[in-house]
């Protein structure tokens, strides 16, 4: 497998693109205005407290107020160690009105939500994770390689032991850390723990709702967190961002460094890829597959529906095995295309109707290696009753959709709009409730062209029956700037 980072920097905007084989696999956009809010530290002020649902707002200074459950409330620290990770009992044994607390964003707020808010804190580098309010030694579940998971575990033990952190607290090792050895442990060991005094001291003078940690920007996260021994090369198209990245390596991932390249070319380093594109795509609804079948994607408020269609694929066969193979290259398609747009939270996956026990197998098979590779926590069920997979992926940013797009101000998101025909009839109706409320001899009706020019056209006819019924003229005026729903009726 041979992974590309490509990074487009601009001054309002940067954009990652990871590229595996060629192939566009996760884009990643923050906008200087309007940046992620995940990993950020919080002294925040509870505000309101829902027994009810077990939960509470708390206000971090941001324009819409955190929500944490639960669940995410940490008790009982002492020296930094979590006597019980969940709480039992009653949220209000824990937070009321007023109450200062110190909390870590988990989700990004999405349309109406605030962000989802944790007092499980956690600070990561390269290769650790360190949590302030926990007690376990861990390393990631996937460094599959059980003698590499052994050694580090060790390592991580062996190297607490030797630096015996004053300030408690837990450590995991990333991913990234397969193969790394003691003296990169220690150093990023003293990193954290001197983040965490720094934190601990803001957290300490803070007098109302502010910002205590800041996560990396884009660029600098993508190398931490993206980077491993699989990429080749991280392209840059800005000397800037080049610079801010080749000191960051420098100070912190030194072996990163020689796959930093400078992109120089005079085409622009999206479009060169096919990144560009790829976004284009990834707005439409429908997604071609290459048999000639296609997906139809629906992202809505409670869920995201995907439709898989035969299309043009008839097949060499027989109808079975044209589904079957319409169905295998779905499961491959819609993994990618999860992953390139960030859709989460439900999905509902149609695929073609198979009757075989074993076609559903392979399909369902298919679809769980395919989401093996998608970084975000993902699970799977077996074929419903009705025909349906049934599938959670996490969600904790704004998909691609919603952060590049708004609603339509035409069909205010409904993806339709009234005919022509339509608004004519609801004109007729409204100018007969005016005609009964008004002895006015005549009207003007205000509307869309596309509106203007059926009644003038193929209703007219009934226009002239209308003028009949209500005893009154009726003149028609086009209005360029309305939109074909928009109408308006003047007493003349």
């Amino acid at each position: 497998m041979s992974e590309d980072i490509l990074v487009n920097f601009a001054p309002m905007e940067t954009r990652v693109a990871l590229l595996d084989n060629g192939v566009t696999q996760d884009v990643y956009i923050e906008r200087k205005g309007i940046r992620g809010l995940v990993g950020n530290i919080y002294a925040g002020k509870v505000v309101r407290v829902l027994p009810g649902m077990q939960a509470a707002f708390v206000d971090i200074g941001a324009e819409r107020t955190g929500f944490i459950h639960i669940s995410d409330i940490h008790q009982g620290a002492g020296k930094g160690r979590v006597l019980r990770a969940e709480p039992q009992g009653d949220i209000t044994d824990h937070l009321h009105e007023g109450k200062k607390i110190i909390v870590q964003v988990m989700k990004d707020p999405i349309g109406s939500k605030g962000a989802r808010l944790t007092m499980q804190l956690s600070l990561s580098a390269r290769y650790l994770v360190f949590m302030p309010h926990a007690d376990r030694v861990g390393v990631s579940q996937l460094i599959v390689d059980t003698q590499e998971r052994q050694r580090l575990q060790a390592l991580l033990s062996d190297c607490l032991a030797q630096e015996k952190p004053v300030l408690g607290g837990g450590f995991i090792l990333r991913t990234a850390a397969e193969g790394v050895g003691e003296a990169e442990v220690v150093s990023e060991l003293r990193f954290l723990c001197r983040l965490w005094v720094a934190v601990s001291r803001r957290a300490a003078a803070a007098s109302g709702s502010e910002l205590l940690y800041e996560e990396l920007s884009l660029d600098l996260r993508t190398v931490r967190d993206l980077a491993r021994p699989a990429v080749q090369r991280i392209l840059i198209d800005s000397r800037q961002c080049f610079s801010a990245l080749d000191v960051f390596c420098s100070d912190y991932l030194p072996e990163m460094k020689p796959v930093l390249e400078l992109y120089q070319g005079e085409r622009p380093l999206f479009d060169l890829y096919g990144v560009e594109e790829t976004i284009e795509r990834a707005l439409d609804r429908r997604e071609d597959l290459k048999s000639g079948g296609y997906l139809i994607i629906d992202q809505t408020e409670a869920m995201t529906t995907i439709d898989v269609n035969t299309g043009s694929f008839v097949g060499k066969r027989n109808q079975a095995e044209t589904v079957l193979k319409t169905n295998l290259e779905a499961a491959s398609v819609l993994a990618r295309q999860l992953r390139v747009r960030n859709l989460g939270g439900i999905i509902i996956i149609d695929f073609i109707d198979m009757e075989s026990a074993e076609h559903q197998r392979q399909v369902l098979h298919a679809l769980e290696q395919a989401l093996s590779r998608d970084p975000a926590r993902n699970q799977v069920t077996g074929v419903s009753a009705l025909g349906l997979v049934e599938m959670t992926r996490k969600r904790t940013r704004e998909s691609l959709a919603h952060t590049l797009c708004e609603t339509c101000p035409a069909c205010h998101g409904r993806g339709v709009r009234k005919t022509a025909e339509t608004v004519c009839h609801e004109i007729v109706r409204e100018i007969i409730r005016d005609a009964r409320a008004d002895e006015s001899g005549a009207l003007m009706v205000l509307a869309a062209q596309s509106v203007a020019e059926r009644l003038l056209d193929e209703e007219f006819a009934y226009l002239a029956e209308l003028e009949e019924l209500v005893g009154m003229t009726i003149s028609v005026r086009t209005e360029p700037d309305y939109s074909q729903e928009n109408f308006e009726i003047i007493l003349l």
